[in-house]
């Protein structure tokens, strides 16, 4: 893999990347203060772009998506009351129940297709207390994954979000994008990240993974909202101190890591099509839209995990007969096709 200390092949998951050379020098000439005292210039730089660049009054540099969306939902809710996202989104499948043990909410589930919810799913998923006889929790929270994971890499149409959010907003409820890939699906879509977050009330951006930075998550949204947030940072233990060196690596990615995603969801597209043409293996080639390829296995997926372990390709099996490939920035064309090889041995 190119700028990556291994002779193996790691397509796990895009939050393998390792800084490259580049973004290690700049690491190391950050200017850093310190974050909770508000006067690290570097954490405040990071934060600003990403707040103009998704068109919100302001934003928080946090450790991961995982407390990002965990700050957000603590911020818009309060206990008791409800949150609606897919039945396979990451706030609900992936993120320990903080839902439930940090914010003290419940969580309605909805059957999207390959994880994109649709907006009349989630009019019908909203509930509220008034007029229940207090029978519901209040919905107060509707959270759309923007790519989805589970859904293999898939991106909202942008039609779709506006009618989410509105949706939302017509019933008392404020709209949070997990994005913890979001910027893979500005570039799938071409869709201005100001306008694909235009009606939402909070953004939780990732930088660990495709973007290639270390740490780091970017919540955005109003000034009042960050506030509410920034305290929830603090008193879920977020508080950091020198973090321009981190939030350095995350500006380095801004110049430089956004349009090389082009090459992840190409490169992508060629394995997948490749392996859907071997026997005992295939691919929905609909639901590969950026850097994700889920792969259904005659054969347990177990064993193609192992088989392919022993040639020098890592990956996950997701489920009894199903693995992931995920493509990112180390991923060179020797591996690609070092990958397609490996698979054509077992098919």
């Amino acid at each position: 893999m190119r700028d990556h200390p291994s002779d193996r092949v790691d397509i796990r998951s895009d939050t393998v990347t390792q800084p490259t050379a580049e973004m290690r020098a700049v690491m190391e000439s950050a200017s850093v203060g310190d974050d909770v005292l508000g006067d690290d210039l570097t954490v405040i730089e990071l934060q600003n772009r990403v707040a103009k660049l998704f068109g919100k009054e302001a934003a928080l540099f946090v450790a991961s998506g995982t407390m990002s969306n965990a700050v957000a939902i603590r911020a818009h809710t309060v206990p008791g009351d409800e949150i609606v996202c897919d039945k396979t989104a990451h706030i609900y499948k992936y993120e320990g129940g903080g839902y439930a043990a940090l914010c003290g909410v419940s969580i309605a589930l909805v059957e999207g297709m390959n994880g994109i919810m649709n907006p009349s799913d989630v009019a019908l998923a909203i509930r509220k207390s008034e007029g229940s006889q207090g029978h519901y929790p209040n919905g107060a929270l509707v959270c759309v994954e923007n790519t989805s994971n589970l859904g293999g890499g898939t991106c909202y149409p942008q039609q779709s979000l506006d009618e989410i959010a509105a949706i939302a907003h017509k019933n008392g409820c404020k709209a949070h994008i997990d994005g913890a890939r979001i910027f893979n699906a500005i570039v799938n879509t071409g869709i201005d990240a100001k306008r694909m977050t235009r009606d939402y009330d909070s953004v939780s951006i990732c930088f660990s993974k495709g973007m290639g930075a270390p740490v780091g998550s970017v919540l955005v949204g109003s000034s009042e909202f960050i506030a509410r947030a920034y305290r929830w940072r603090k008193m879920f233990g977020g508080g950091w101190r020198q973090a321009g060196i981190l939030a350095q690596a995350c500006l380095f990615a801004l110049d430089n890591n956004i349009q090389r995603m082009e090459e992840d969801h190409a490169r992508a597209k060629r394995i997948a099509a490749a392996i859907n043409l071997m026997d005992n293996f295939s691919v929905d080639l609909d639901t590969v839209q950026t850097n994700m390829v889920y792969v259904e296995c005659n054969a347990l997926a177990s064993k193609v995990v192992e088989g392919l372990e022993k040639q020098g390709i890592d990956l996950f099996d997701l489920s009894l007969n199903k693995v992931r490939i995920v493509c990112h920035l180390h991923i060179n064309d020797e591996d690609e096709q070092r990958i397609i090889k490996a698979f054509s041995t077992l098919s």
